[in-house]
């Protein structure tokens, strides 16, 4: 009787993890967005609230105005950074820019992990599960069992700037870490100059188009820096016979 082994290549191996993350990543997604859609659908067909079709759809539109161009805009900026797999995790999981996006550029960083790379993805990876168990062991100990306690000794005063500051301070540090990692100077200028001009001169010049700014920010830094971009030399030459 012979017997054969069957010795798996890194290649392979790499394919595989792609494949099933894929898979149970698209099921997982499916799944969430079911049971996230159970409940509202049955308070609207079967709980008799006198909700009508019309209103539905006059919420969703009035939802869409806000948070479309976010449907398109965050999978394309934070796909490069997190990979395919870190982004099923992340967008099941949320707070993806002001948690998971810093932890995973903190763990690239912290072993030398490029974006864009299988060591990057993996490392990226396994950040989002460390700040997701982090994130819901504080939550239970600092919001379940102490969150009253703790809301009735802090200070007003502390609270509200907390609720000012926390936000940027986070935002801005992500901002740093990608600056740093990236080391790409042109590209940090041209997101600087394009976000200063859309921010200051052209959303007080057209307010209407405020909901938009992210997405008109985001594109246009892609498409200068795209066009702007340092462009290899050729020194190839030809050979005159």
């Amino acid at each position: 009787m012979s017997s054969t082994t069957v010795i798996s290549t890194p290649s392979a191996v790499l394919a595989t993890f792609d494949r099933t993350t894929s898979r149970w990543g698209r099921l997982t997604m499916i799944a969430a967005l079911v049971m996230s859609l159970a409940a509202p659908l049955y308070l609207v067909l079967f709980a008799d609230l006198g909700i009508t079709q019309t209103q539905v759809w006059i919420a969703f539109l009035a939802v869409a105005a806000v948070f479309s161009v976010l449907w398109v805009v965050e999978p394309i900026t934070y796909y490069p950074i997190l990979g395919p797999a870190a982004m099923y995790q992340a967008f099941m999981i949320g707070n993806i820019a002001n948690k998971l996006l810093p932890s995973a550029l903190v763990a690239q960083a912290a072993i030398g992990a490029k974006a864009g790379t299988k060591r990057g993805e993996f490392s990226a990876l396994m950040a989002i599960c460390g700040a997701a168990m982090v994130h819901v062991f504080f939550m239970l100990v600092f919001v379940g069992l102490l969150g009253s306690w703790l809301v009735n000794i802090v200070p007003a005063d502390v609270t509200d700037v907390a609720r000012l500051y926390i936000f940027p301070s986070i935002i801005g540090g992500v901002i740093v870490q990608l600056v740093v990692s990236l080391k790409q100077p042109r590209v940090t200028l041209i997101a600087i100059g394009t976000a200063g001009f859309v921010f200051f001169v052209l959303v007080p010049a057209i307010p209407t188009i405020a909901n938009l700014a992210t997405g008109i920010t985001v594109v246009t830094t892609a498409v200068l820096a795209w066009f702007l971009r340092s462009k290899p030399r050729s020194d190839s030459t030809k050979e005159i016979s």
